[in-house]
């Protein structure tokens, strides 16, 4: 069967989904089993689910095609040129400075292509990179983005994000930088780091979020990636919020120091974070490794956003991966799979619980704004992460062969 000469594929398998990520539309919803999975047989044609109904037994794990909401391509894969062994933040902000001053087209098309073939045979649909937005690397990694977001188009969607000192907003650069990223649909981004004391920083986060609103861009913020001064860029972005009406989403990237504060702090912050509606993205990976680091001791405590606490007062929480063997985190490989077993030691997510499955998934495919929410459903994307042999023990272990089926097509059998 085909349709102007294109081959439709279609196809069905049987195997176990997390609840969490299943809508078994007016179905009555079987009861998940003590892994929170539900055996399922799934059926497709072309690029589109036909079914996916209960059935009574089935092996392995079927999952959808997942997300990636905080990445940055334009540095990815440079720990060897750029090394940070001492893991500290501020080695970590020094070799990106060297990286960036060298930075060339050549190597930022070299680096996103061999990262975006990584995200397309793991699993992943969308990403989500911030990009270094001022200074002599700048142009080039947008270039060079912007052209390899249209060619990966049609296997990942691409969303890119201007990463400056939030200061570079309030400056006539600031607002051209404003109209481009808006012209390139992009999202408007910045660091926000303490002590974040003061009417200057509010008035700068202010003149951010009024560019973005004027322009309908969302926002993404790296705030309180630290272990000390416990949320107060959080704080100071509530203040600001709290005073004027937005019309675009914004996000607040690590927000690591939330968990520094005392648990009726935290609760009082986090529900007034629920009702101005932002959203967060946890990076455990990168903040467990630089935050809080001291030579010769073992941190007794690890900043990271606090993500059940913020979850259970209504925020909305996605967790990313973060950075890919760059001086801020040497490790990485845009693999879904592997980031959500390292978190269940790090962050003690489990893939279980809907909390622990939810960050991965829908609720980091709403955060993004994608047009599907990544629960497997008919009409659906025919977008599919399949592992025959696997359940969560095999998964966690990173140690199970994978499939991965886009647009209907498998991509290749991954092992």
């Amino acid at each position: 069967m085909s349709t102007a000469g294109v081959s439709l594929a279609s196809g069905e398998l049987r195997a176990r989904c997390p609840r969490s990520l299943l809508d078994l539309g007016s179905d009555p919803s079987p009861t998940a089993d003590v892994d929170g999975l539900i055996p399922v047989v799934l059926s497709w044609s072309g690029s589109r689910i036909q079914s996916v109904k209960a059935t009574s037994e089935a092996t392995g794990l079927l999952l959808p095609r997942l997300v990636e909401p905080h990445a940055h391509l334009d540095k990815a894969f440079s720990w060897n040129e750029y090394p940070n062994p001492a893991g500290t933040y501020s080695g970590a902000l020094a070799a990106n400075f060297r990286e960036h001053e060298t930075r060339s087209a050549e190597r930022v098309q070299q680096r996103a292509e061999r990262a975006l073939q990584l995200a397309w045979d793991h699993g992943l649909r969308a990403v989500r990179s911030h990009i270094d937005s001022l200074g002599p690397g700048a142009n080039c990694s947008w270039e060079v983005l912007s052209a390899m977001r249209a060619r990966w188009r049609e296997r990942i969607e691409l969303q890119l994000v201007a990463l400056v000192p939030v200061e570079h907003w309030s400056t006539p650069e600031g607002e051209h930088l404003a109209a481009e990223v808006a012209q390139a649909q992009g999202v408007i981004g910045g660091v926000l780091a303490p002590p974040c004391r003061g009417r200057a920083t509010r008035r700068a986060l202010r003149r951010l979020l009024e560019l973005a609103d004027q322009h309908g861009c969302p926002v993404d913020l790296h705030i309180d990636e630290a272990a000390s001064h416990p949320a107060a860029g959080v704080r100071q972005l509530l203040r600001v919020l709290e005073s004027m009406s937005l019309s675009v989403p914004v996000t607040c990237s690590h927000a690591s120091s939330l968990s520094l504060l005392s648990a009726g702090s935290l609760q009082r912050l986090a529900t007034r974070m629920a009702r101005q509606n932002l959203q967060v993205v946890a990076l455990p990976l990168t903040n467990g490794w630089l935050l809080g680091h001291r030579d010769n001791e073992t941190p007794l405590r690890r900043p990271l956003a606090p993500i059940r606490q913020l979850q259970r007062a209504g925020v909305s929480v996605a967790v990313g991966g973060d950075n890919v063997q760059d001086p801020w985190f040497p490790g990485g490989r845009l693999d879904p799979l592997a980031l959500i077993a390292m978190c269940l030691p790090l962050a003690q997510l489990a893939p279980w619980d809907d909390h622990g499955m939810k960050p991965f998934g829908t609720d980091a495919a709403r955060l993004m704004g994608l047009a599907w929410d990544g629960c497997l459903r008919a009409g659906a994307p025919a977008d599919l992460i399949h592992l025959p042999e696997a359940g969560w023990p095999e998964l966690l272990a990173m140690a199970c062969p994978r499939r991965v089926l886009a647009g209907g097509h498998w991509v290749q059998d991954w092992s």
